[in-house]
């Protein structure tokens, strides 16, 4: 798997408002991918901080690109729960996001979600999601 690939799974698996977060790839490895959340003016909340929905729509969608890059290609798969906790805002800059699955089996995969911010490199958000794989 390349990032080129899963940029374009993107465009192709994904609803045009997720779509609209305008992820970036920019690295993938065994099981984990990163993703650039580029701060944008319709994400952002009062205060200019990127609303908790973006952020968590985000996870979720750079989990599935960690799942099919992990498995090889794309497998149709939903979440069964994403478990989110917001640590500080995520203000005036990117999003760094890092997924990385942490087990996948037959009907289930396990993975874990690390938001953080592209100039300072704090953690903003963590998640830890479980997918059924369909």
């Amino acid at each position: 798997m390349d990032t080129q690939t899963l940029q374009a799974a993107l465009g192709e698996y994904f609803a045009p408002w997720v779509q609209a977060l305008a992820l970036e790839v920019m690295a993938c490895d065994g099981d984990r991918v990163i993703v650039r959340l580029p701060q944008q003016a319709q994400l952002a909340r009062v205060g200019g901080m990127v609303c908790g929905q973006a952020m968590m729509a985000a996870a979720d969608t750079c989990m599935v690109l960690a799942l099919v890059n992990h498995l090889g290609s794309f497998r149709p798969m939903t979440t069964v729960q994403l478990n989110t906790s917001f640590l500080k805002p995520l203000s005036g800059q990117d999003g760094i996001i890092e997924s990385r699955v942490l087990r996948a089996g037959k009907s289930l995969a396990f993975g874990e979600i690390d938001i953080r911010g592209a100039n300072d490199g704090k953690s903003v958000c963590r998640s830890s999601t479980t997918y059924a794989l369909l």
